[in-house]
């Protein structure tokens, strides 16, 4: 740089500082122009695609570049004009270095998080379940997360810091950590399986093998909460949620099938009871709102029971709540229909029939109570007789 100078007569100290405050003027500049009129072209370039997603990076891009030119502007600079010992050489290498490093670890971290902005905002609301509105955001913290982490033992193998030792302490903490959290990441993970696999998602209806049954109301990291028939909440965690049998009342479809059983006499015409069946079957079809018309109806007879012919009913209802609907309606349509044609649904009813060796024989009985009773039937006699006798009377009066 001096010989350059020199050829313009231009000898001295000021002039290599008045040079390299030329060079960083122009990096400026440059920074400038690229920041107003330069960059302004390329996102226009990246509006004529489909996604605005290159837009997105762009954009994330903008101010560590020109923050760039600057840097490189300042150490070009300080290496052209001015004539630096190697020491000094070898300290601007490695400021402007880890700077370098210090904005290429912030574009990084920018763009993937615009990546993900983008996917949250974009993508996760046309999806059909809200998976993606819980899993992104944490994948998208994890993910910044190992960026920078990993981006600082860099900048301290950089510095010429041995990080060894910190890679194996960090792996005995999260170790200890991971011990620690056991039951929390037991549910984390358990969490992540529950969303991720879709079974049940909120505002279905489902009954756990212990018993517990309600309305899922939401699926966490952590736990899953039920709000029951009695409208209380219950909190399960996921751990125990994952490992348990459930039964969704709102998958594969809302619609519920009915299966109703009943009897009826032995001396009942079968045939007359199928009939009946299937035309009050046919009108609820016809006129209940709550059955499933396309499913059709089905009916059978099951077996011979104790007291009664036993039958079955097979319905379809819309979905869990009208199931209950439309079981009321099959059984007072039935009921009242037995009752008018007068077939008789038996209560569960024995006879015991003795051999005439086990029969007790009458000599044997208490003639205290064979004469209590025949009192007690003399007495009644008696009583009847006075009652006609006053009937006769008012009637002669």
């Amino acid at each position: 740089m001096d010989s350059i100078l020199e050829n313009f007569g231009l000898v001295g100290s000021i002039w290599l500082f008045a040079s390299s405050l030329v060079i960083l003027f122009l990096f400026l500049i440059l920074s400038l122009v690229f920041n107003k009129l330069v960059f302004p072209i390329i996102i226009r370039l990246t509006n004529w695609t489909p996604s605005d997603l290159d837009t997105r990076i762009t954009r994330s891009l903008k101010a560590p570049l020109t923050v760039g030119i600057i840097i490189l502007g300042c150490y070009l600079a300080l290496t052209i004009p001015l004539d630096l010992t190697s020491g000094q050489q070898q300290i601007v290498n490695a400021v402007t270095s880890l700077i370098g490093l210090v904005l290429g670890i912030v574009a990084v971290g920018s763009a993937v998080g615009n990546i993900f902005k983008w996917y949250e905002e974009t993508i996760a609301p046309k999806t059909s379940t809200n998976l993606d509105q819980r899993l992104v955001p944490l994948i998208h913290r994890v993910s910044i997360t190992l960026i920078y982490a990993l981006g600082g033992l860099l900048i301290l193998a950089h510095l010429n810091v041995n990080i060894s030792p910190l890679i194996a302490g960090l792996g005995l903490g999260g170790l200890s950590i991971a011990l620690a959290l056991q039951p929390t990441l037991a549910n984390l993970f358990a969490g992540t399986y529950v969303m991720t696999e879709g079974a049940v998602t909120p505002g279905d209806y489902i009954q756990l093998e212990g018993g517990v049954e309600g309305y899922v109301m939401d699926v966490s990291w952590r736990s899953t909460r039920l709000r029951t028939w009695t409208n209380n909440m219950v909190v399960i965690p996921n751990a125990k949620f994952a490992e348990t049998i459930i039964t969704n009342f709102q998958k594969p479809a809302p619609p519920v099938n009915l299966y109703l059983t009943c009897g009826v006499s032995y001396d009942s015409d079968l045939y007359m009871i199928e009939q009946i069946c299937q035309e009050i079957m046919s009108e609820i079809l016809e006129k209940d709102s709550n059955v499933v018309k396309e499913y059709g109806s089905w009916f059978g007879f099951e077996s011979f029971g104790e007291s009664n012919v036993n039958f079955w009913v097979f319905l379809q209802a819309k979905d869990r709540l009208a199931s209950f609907l439309l079981q009321t309606t099959v059984m007072q349509n039935l009921h009242s229909r037995f009752r008018k044609d007068g077939i008789v649904i038996n209560y569960p009813v024995r006879s015991l029939q003795l051999p005439k060796e086990l029969q007790p024989p009458i000599s044997i009985a208490n003639p205290e109570v064979t004469s209590l009773n025949k009192s007690r039937r003399s007495r009644r006699k008696t009583i009847l007789l006075n009652r006609l006798n006053r009937s006769h009377q008012d009637e002669a009066t």
